[in-house]
């Protein structure tokens, strides 16, 4: 049996880690990217290039999308020379995109009448998780198509979940963001508050993490805080576009959102300060500002000695 040949479209901070695991596993791999500079380290590793989406669609069994928001992933996808401007019967497109559910059904109809299968899978452990080929696969469409890629997936993470059908991935990924916009804000309350009612925020952390307030946020974020370290695993201003996306959704559905619709508006204003481009958990800056107080960290120990 012929091995497939295997395209990946988005290069960025999630997509090109992916990528370089598929390529390291031995699957032959085409890559295209707006910026091309970005594939130059996988085509040196082996990747061949494409001139456009279709190209890269025409040469390969399995595409992967991994770009920024629902725009994107319809730009690539219907454009002029498109994915499907060279898809072909048989062929699967697997979206690891975090989009809006309606946009990933859009893509899983539009392509049907080619013969093309589509997978939304998003995915959920941020640039660590990409790194270390340790992501949460939460997967929408159809069940034999996943089988057909479970290979691939191994490849990339550690939990693979057939959710339900198309736009279900990404449903599970957006409850994702809630929790995750949830567990953000909270941090961000409780060393606020520690701070400016008299007690070490590390400490308080310490006393915390123990017990039923555990969290990954406390394990991994808070340190990084707490050092002075703001910089993207995952970018304010994506987390700001899910947080749109869920409550776009919620307003299809009649849902009442309330703290989810608080979080979106902290990351909307995070945003507009100029902040987006900061980590997630920078979102402690909203907090800062409302209670005109700085998060002491090592950073400014430093500084003062």
């Amino acid at each position: 049996m012929k091995e497939k040949v295997l395209g990946y479209i988005g290069l960025g901070t999630m997509g090109a880690p992916m990528a370089g695991h598929l390529l390291a596993a031995g699957f032959p791999l085409v890559v295209w990217n707006r910026t091309p500079s970005k594939a130059e380290a996988l085509i040196a590793k082996g990747a061949k290039w494409a001139a456009s989406p279709a190209g890269l669609a025409k040469l390969c069994d399995v595409v992967f999308v991994n770009v920024s928001d629902s725009p994107d992933v319809l730009e690539v996808i219907f454009s002029e020379n498109g994915v499907a401007d060279g898809a072909h019967e048989g062929m699967i497109v697997v979206d690891h995109s975090t989009i809006a559910p309606a946009v990933s059904r859009q893509v899983y109809e539009g392509l049907a009448p080619k013969g093309v299968r589509c997978l939304d899978a998003p995915v959920s452990g941020g640039d660590i998780g990409a790194r270390n080929a340790t992501l949460t696969i939460m997967v929408g469409g159809d069940a034999d198509a996943l089988e057909e890629v479970r290979p691939y997936f191994e490849v990339l993470g550690s939990k693979i979940t057939h959710v339900g059908g198309p736009g279900a991935g990404q449903i599970a990924k957006a409850a994702n963001q809630i929790m995750v916009a949830a567990q953000m804000v909270a941090e961000a309350e409780l060393m606020v508050f520690a701070q400016k009612a008299g007690a070490d925020p590390e400490k308080v952390i310490e006393a915390i993490n123990a017990g039923a307030a555990q969290c990954w946020t406390l394990d991994v974020k808070a340190p990084k805080l707490l050092k002075g370290d703001r910089n993207p695993g995952f970018k304010a201003a994506l987390q700001a576009k899910d947080m749109n996306i869920i409550m776009e959704t919620a307003y299809a559905y009649q849902m009442n959102m309330p703290a989810a619709a608080l979080h979106t508006q902290l990351y909307n204003g995070l945003v507009a300060m100029g902040d987006g481009e900061l980590d997630n958990s920078a979102v402690i800056h909203m907090l800062e500002v409302m209670n005109d107080v700085h998060l002491q960290t090592k950073k400014d120990d430093i500084a003062e000695a």
